[in-house]
């Protein structure tokens, strides 16, 4: 009869301690994704804009249907040029603001008059795609004063986002929540 009890015992500490491993197994991954979720909760996802190479990726990687990347524009830095490489494709027919003339293929970018010669670039977030097309234009040509940035309003802020996976240059970085933009200074 011993021979019997014996399989059936083994069985049971089998089964008591499969039991145990999976609850153990089960709580490793709950305080796991506790971690990520604490960790997405104290950052936020950001591009440096230092560190961006105007890829395009940025409008197409993103999980959204509309990315959540945006054009931004540091006034400081802007020359307020009347023709700005950020705003007019290259070899425009005229500097007006016929769309045929425009870089961006969504007119995010508005032109207004100031004064003779200057004009002020605003960028309209809703219409912005993220492309980068303007802000490769100020880049190569300009003074730079356009830049992307994840706006938090849309961001959904993935534990593994898209866009920072496929970014050639490594520019998207989770920032402390605290300081969730990176902006574009002078000097830098």
């Amino acid at each position: 009869m011993s021979g019997h009890s014996s399989p059936m015992v083994n069985r049971r500490d089998f089964l008591r301690g499969a039991t145990r491993s999976l609850t153990v197994l089960g709580l490793g991954g709950l305080a796991g994704m506790a971690a990520s979720r604490a960790t997405a909760q104290t950052t936020r996802w950001q591009i440096d804009p230092h560190k961006c190479v105007r890829c395009g990726n940025c409008a197409t990687m993103c999980v959204l249907k509309e990315s959540a990347v945006k054009c931004v524009h540091a006034f400081a830095m802007c020359g307020y040029c009347q023709l700005c490489t950020g705003y007019f494709e290259p070899e425009p027919n005229a500097l007006t603001t016929a769309a045929e003339n425009q870089l961006c293929p969504t007119s995010a970018i508005k032109r207004t008059y100031v004064e003779d010669p200057y004009y002020e670039y605003t960028i309209d977030e809703s219409l912005c795609i993220g492309c980068a097309k303007c802000v490769e234009g100020c880049s190569r040509f300009g003074n730079g004063s356009l830049f992307l940035q994840i706006r938090h309003d849309r961001c959904v802020n993935c534990n593994e986002c898209a866009i920072a996976r496929n970014c050639p240059t490594e520019a998207i970085s989770r920032v402390p929540i605290h300081h969730p933009y990176l902006l574009k200074t002078e000097g830098h």
